[in-house]
Parts: C-alpha cells; sequence; structure tokens
C-alpha cells in the first residue's frame, strides 16, 4: 500500500486540466496520446471541449528506483458537475488544484478546493499555461499563496501543451500525497464512486477499497440495497479494463457481477463481504439535492416505458439526475426530472437523443416551492400544475441561494445591473488582488435558472465566473400566470412568476408564440391570465382561401352565398379544432429576451 496515490485533478472550465492529464499519461508511458484530451471519450465532451464525467485511470510509474502505482482521476469544471466533483474526492488522498496563468483563480477553482479541504486532500498548487504570451505566473501565484497559505516554492508551473513540469507534479504527487489508510486484515469495505452501464455485461461498480481485500468469485453484498451477488470479475482501470486476481486497501477498481437493474447499485453504496460483513457502511456521500426541474415527455405516448429504461441508464452513469413519473394534460405522461442547473439539462437532453435515440419534449424549467395553507401546513410542488386554489394558499417560499460572482473590476456596473434585476441583495464586495473583485448576492434561486448565467458572460465579455450554494427558503409574492390558446390552458406553459415580473413576462410570451404557432384555417387567441384576469392578448389570423376567385362579375349575391358557406367552416371548424404547440416554443420561452 506505502506505493499507491491516489489523487485527482480539479479546476475552473477550460483551465487544461484534461490536456494535463493526457501529458501525464504520455509520461509514465500509459497510453500513446493520439489526438487531445484522451479521458473524454463522449461525443458531447469532444464537440463542446467540456469534461461532463469524471474518468479514472491508472498509471505506473517509477521513482528513485521504486515503482508506483497512480490512481488518478479527472473531474468536469462546471458548476452543474460538482456532484461528480465530490463524488472523486471522496476516492481520493489528494488533488491537483490547477489554476490558468492567464486567468487567475476563479469561482469554481475556489468552491472545488474548499470541497477537497473538507476531505483533508492534500493540495498541490499548480500553475498551467505558463507556455502563453499573456500568462502572469506571479500574480496567479500571489492569488494562490493568499487562498491556501502555502509557501511560493510549493507551487509547480506547468504547462499541459508542451509537458514542461510534468516530472515535478509526479514527484510531488509521490513525495506530498499520502499513502491510503487502510487495514488488509479487517473486513472487506469499498466505496462505489461511480457506474457504468453496458449492454452485455450489465451494470459495472467503480470502487476504491478502504479496508481488505476482495478476489475473483467472492460473495460479495451492497450494503445499503442489502443485495448479493458473485464477483464474477474484478480489475483495474486503464484505457481499457484490466481483470486481476485480487485487489486489496486502497485499490481503485471496478466489478462486474452481472446486475441487470439500475436501482440496485447506488452511487455511494459501501461493498462488503457475505461470509465477513463490515460493522458499518463508510459515510461521506450526501444525497444530490436538484436544482432545477423540467419535465421530460416522449413524443409519441408509446415511447413511454423506452424513455424510463432510458432515463434509469443515463442514472447509472449520472447519478445526479433525478426523476419521478408524472402527467400533463397537453403532453401525456412523461417524467418530472431534476436536474443541477441548465447546462446539466441541455447534456441529459442530447444524451437522450445520442444515446438512446429518444426524441423528447422538455417543459420550461422551474424551482421547487414550499406552499403554506390557511391552517400553516406545507406542500412541496415542484410544477405550477401541482398549485392549490389561490383562496387557499397563505404564503409562498421559493429558494434563495448565495451567489460568489468574480470579476475584473470594469464590468461591475453592468454586473450589479443584471443581479439587482434578478431581485437580488448585494451582500458584500471583496477585492481579491490588483482589478479582480468577488461579489456576493442572495438572490432567488427561479430568477437564475433561466438565462442568468449565459448573460453574465455576455457582459463581462467571457470573464465573470459564478459560483452558488443553497441557503434556504423566504416568503415572496409569487402568482401563477397561466397561458391559454382558444380559452384552454397549456399546463406545459404555465409558470410561477414574482408579482413584478408577471405582466410584462405575460405579454412578451404571447408575443413570442404568435410567431412560433403556424397559421391555421381559424383564427387562434393566445392569452396570458393571472387567475381569471386576461393580462395580454394576441390573434393569429386565419389562413384564408379566395373562395370568390372563380366569379367573374355577375350578381353580388353569388359571392355572398360562398363568403357565408365559409364563414360557417370556419365556425364549426373552430369548434372542433385544435392548436398543436410545436417544441421550438417551449424551448423559445426559455430564451425569451
Amino acid at each position: 500500500m506505502k506505493n499507491i496515490r491516489n489523487f485527482c485533478i480539479i479546476a475552473h472550465i477550460d483551465h487544461g486540466k484534461s490536456t494535463l492529464a493526457d501529458r501525464l499519461l504520455e509520461f509514465t508511458k500509459t497510453i500513446q496520446v493520439t489526438g487531445g484530451q484522451m479521458l473524454d471519450d463522449m461525443d458531447l465532451e469532444k464537440e463542446r471541449g467540456i469534461t461532463i464525467k469524471s474518468h479514472a485511470i491508472q498509471m505506473e510509474y517509477t521513482y528513485n528506483g521504486e515503482k508506483y502505482i497512480l490512481n488518478l482521476i479527472d473531474t468536469p469544471g462546471h458548476v452543474d458537475f460538482s456532484y461528480e466533483v465530490s463524488r472523486s474526492i471522496a476516492a481520493c488522498e489528494g488533488a491537483l488544484l490547477i489554476v490558468d496563468s492567464t486567468q487567475g483563480v476563479q469561482a469554481q477553482t475556489i468552491s472545488n478546493l474548499y470541497m477537497a479541504i473538507e476531505h483533508d486532500l492534500e493540495i498541490i498548487p499548480i500553475v498551467n499555461k505558463c507556455d502563453m504570451i499573456n500568462s502572469m505566473p506571479e500574480e496567479v501565484e500571489d492569488e494562490i499563496i493568499e487562498l491556501l497559505g502555502c509557501k511560493r516554492e510549493e507551487i509547480i508551473r506547468a504547462s499541459g501543451k508542451t509537458g514542461m513540469g510534468i516530472e515535478e507534479i509526479l514527484a510531488a504527487v509521490i513525495e506530498r500525497v499520502p499513502q491510503p489508510k487502510g487495514d488488509e486484515e479487517e473486513p472487506l469495505q469499498a466505496l462505489i464512486f461511480d457506474s457504468v452501464f453496458n449492454s452485455f455485461r450489465g451494470i459495472i461498480a467503480y470502487f476504491k477499497i478502504v479496508n481488505g481485500v476482495i478476489r475473483t468469485g467472492d460473495k460479495v453484498k451492497f450494503i445499503n440495497t442489502g443485495k448479493e451477488y458473485d464477483a464474477d470479475e474484478i480489475g483495474v482501470l486503464k484505457m481499457q479494463m484490466m481483470p486481476k486476481k485480487e485487489l486489496r486497501a486502497g485499490d481503485v477498481g471496478y466489478i462486474i457481477s452481472g446486475i441487470k437493474t439500475s436501482k440496485e447499485v447506488k452511487v455511494g453504496d459501501t461493498i462488503t463481504h457475505i461470509s465477513r460483513p463490515a460493522k458499518e457502511a463508510i459515510s461521506g456521500f450526501e444525497e444530490v439535492k436538484p436544482m432545477v426541474f423540467a419535465g421530460v415527455y416522449p413524443i409519441e405516448a408509446e415511447d413511454y416505458e423506452n424513455l424510463r429504461s432510458s432515463l434509469e441508464k443515463l442514472k447509472l452513469n449520472d447519478a445526479s439526475l433525478t426523476f419521478q413519473p408524472e402527467s400533463s394534460l397537453a403532453l401525456g405522461f412523461g417524467f418530472r426530472c431534476g436536474f443541477l442547473g441548465l447546462l446539466h439539462m441541455e447534456i441529459i437532453q442530447e444524451r437522450l437523443d445520442r444515446e438512446f435515440d429518444m426524441n423528447v419534449i422538455t417543459t420550461v424549467p422551474n424551482v421547487s416551492y414550499q406552499i403554506y395553507d390557511k391552517h400553516g401546513e406545507m406542500t412541496e410542488i415542484h410544477n405550477p400544475g401541482g398549485m392549490p386554489d389561490a383562496t387557499l394558499i397563505d404564503h409562498i417560499e421559493e429558494p434563495y441561494i448565495k451567489a460568489s460572482v468574480i470579476t475584473a473590476t470594469d464590468y461591475i456596473g453592468p454586473i450589479m445591473t443584471l443581479c439587482l434585476g434578478k431581485r437580488g441583495e448585494l451582500l458584500k464586495q471583496e477585492y481579491i488582488s490588483g482589478n479582480r473583485v468577488e461579489i456576493y448576492y442572495s438572490m432567488p434561486l427561479g430568477e437564475i435558472v433561466i438565462d442568468f448565467y449565459d448573460k453574465l458572460k455576455s457582459i463581462s465579455k467571457g470573464y465573470a465566473s459564478f459560483d452558488y450554494h443553497m441557503e434556504g427558503f423566504r416568503p415572496s409574492k409569487l402568482i401563477k400566470l397561466d397561458i391559454l390558446l382558444n380559452g384552454e390552458p397549456v399546463d406545459a406553459l404555465s409558470t410561477l412568476t414574482h408579482i413584478d415580473n408577471a405582466y410584462d413576462f405575460g405579454r412578451r410570451m404571447c408575443e413570442k408564440l404568435k410567431e412560433l404557432i403556424p397559421r391555421q384555417q381559424f383564427d387562434i387567441a393566445i392569452q396570458a391570465a393571472i387567475g381569471s384576469k386576461i393580462i395580454s392578448r394576441e390573434t393569429i389570423k386565419a389562413v384564408r382561401k379566395d373562395v370568390t376567385a372563380k366569379c367573374y362579375g355577375g350578381d353580388i349575391s353569388r359571392k355572398r352565398k360562398l363568403l357565408e358557406k365559409q364563414k360557417k367552416g370556419k365556425k364549426r371548424m373552430k369548434q372542433i379544432g385544435n392548436v398543436e404547440v410545436p417544441q421550438k416554443a417551449f424551448l423559445a420561452v426559455l430564451k425569451l429576451d
């Protein structure tokens, strides 16, 4: 065990952690790096240049004549995937904290760092991209020293592109990261930190052994679910899976035991032996709390069961996705899904389409609200359709977050205007170094859900970085805004909104829908309503056929007869006609500005 090191890489988006991981793999001769970002194996990750999933890989390295085994986990940098990061951190003893020398410390750097410090990891600070012309290693080192309180000589200067500083990083990992704690004589305790679905082998769970030894063919039990299995195959993760006869305390590996149903594997569960079970499960994993909720419905009703199995398989790969069945008047049966943020929602939608060939309709995302009735009883609702009658409600509470934005001083004005427009309250602002400032706001989560992040990036030319934590619920003046088409409410388009924004939001919604809904043979009225009060209306005019075209001259009554006949037809059509709302209309609501 003294020659095993488990470590992960944490950083803000685009600070070069996947490229640096490539250099480490190349230097230790684990693989031949052919293209960039060898660990990002999903097409989506390659297209967008982001890491969505944590990737574990084992390297071997000889240092001072001794052979060491290094288990590396490359983690995502985006705030929406912070749950992936928290699980990777639980399986490690050390972390490489990478900071881009051209950009300095950013919001996600700080929040990932605090997560690592809470788990008592050994932090190795690295200043990356030092080969670039506009790099400022001195200033960035000052920021890191202020953040970590480390010595300047402990910070390693590196470049993922040229491979500078790679040897020092490997030496630092071996010298500074502690060996895994654990006892091979104790009963088996292994923490599951990830799982994937393989259509041939069933579900593969990735684990880190804390105590004990596991061998191929052992009878094992998952403590939380209470299910028992045979360990058909165990092994370590290189670029492919490498089967081994046994794994000991401190090792990171995988287990295949022919598990078919996804509910039987929970990330954060503990594996132990049936014959000599551990006394307790490993602690340190909290259940994930989704921030954003949206309905996901199959376009064809008969695809409902396929959608369920697709979501279950995705949940194995992404434990932060939660879902439960629900039904809607306009869209039929579907699922209410909980996501960690808007990017997460977009990625899940893309993956459903690509990996499972599922075409889905997604409703307007919203957050969960707590509604108190006149008797003081509280119910939690995730979509406006579940709201009780307005006369029964005493007050509504909505979730608030504490947001921190790090930006250059030039953009403070516009960012403050944006936050105030989203009903934010300024808590404090601190100058980090030179011209960088951190602004703290208390804001309603519902305001950020839709387009806050995109606007923040465009206002600050991409410089500002953003991170948030839940703060609890507060009473708020919220009302339900309904959209009616020909007097029928479309429940998938109804939203809960603050009373000050309702009129403006309703008007913009009607205008947008007028552009997007195709014209029919009859007039369509689009209305926004609060309760029974209509606050805005737009009309889509009917497409009319020129029925009098074939009457040249002649008596006027001939034409009038044709027009009357057409009028009756239109009237009848209006009574039985229904309006199809295209998928673009649901998505357009998100980008109303």
